[in-house]
């Protein structure tokens, strides 16, 4: 295994930002906690959609064991989107990998980042179900008054040619499903199919 390191994270969009106020505040902080081996990760884009090069290029060094602790000026430069923020976030926890938000004073290592994490997991997890009961009720409804067909047959949920992407890029398939948000067996199906 290669030496495990902190990773630096930083996003911003393309227009109208530059990254010199986030590497401050994270230097700052690094610096602070006594944070010497560092690679830096940096994309110019929307944090709309996890596909973006240097966040893959994180990625991959997570998957292989490389990265102790990441550390971001704000969770929002993972990603702007709850589901995926907190696929990220609970896919490194579950890795040992200490999260720091510095701008935000988040630390998920220890009790209350531990705590934190199981919140916003909590509260992931009870809006997914409330979801699921909302479309039930509205599926009944539809039945009820005869105008439910279901799912039209070969519709997906994710796009399959970003499955054979990721594949392409080296992981695994559970890793792949969690990062298209399906199940490892429709990620086995979307493989098998391209």
């Amino acid at each position: 295994m290669n030496n495990v390191s902190a990773a630096v994270y930083i996003r911003v969009s393309t227009i109208g930002q530059n990254e010199a106020g986030q590497r401050r505040e994270i230097q700052r902080w690094l610096k602070g906690n006594g944070v010497d081996a560092v690679t830096w990760y940096i994309d110019k884009a929307s944090g709309d959609t996890l596909d973006r090069p240097e966040f893959d290029r994180l990625q991959r060094a997570v998957f292989h064991g490389e990265i102790g602790m990441v550390v971001a000026w704000k969770l929002d430069r993972l990603s702007r989107s709850l589901k995926d923020g907190i696929n990220v976030l609970a896919d490194w926890c579950d890795r040992g990998i200490r999260v720091v938000a510095t701008s935000q004073q988040i630390d998920f290592s220890g009790a209350l980042g531990k705590t934190l994490a199981a919140v916003l997991l909590g509260v992931a997890e009870m809006e997914q179900e409330t979801r699921r009961e909302r479309q039930a009720v509205g599926i009944a409804a539809a039945k009820e008054r005869g105008v439910y067909r279901g799912r039209k047959p070969g519709s997906t949920k994710a796009t399959p040619r970003r499955a054979v992407t990721l594949r392409a890029k080296g992981l695994t398939v559970r890793e792949i499903a969690q990062a298209l948000g399906v199940s490892e067996r429709t990620a086995k199906r979307y493989l098998a199919t391209s």
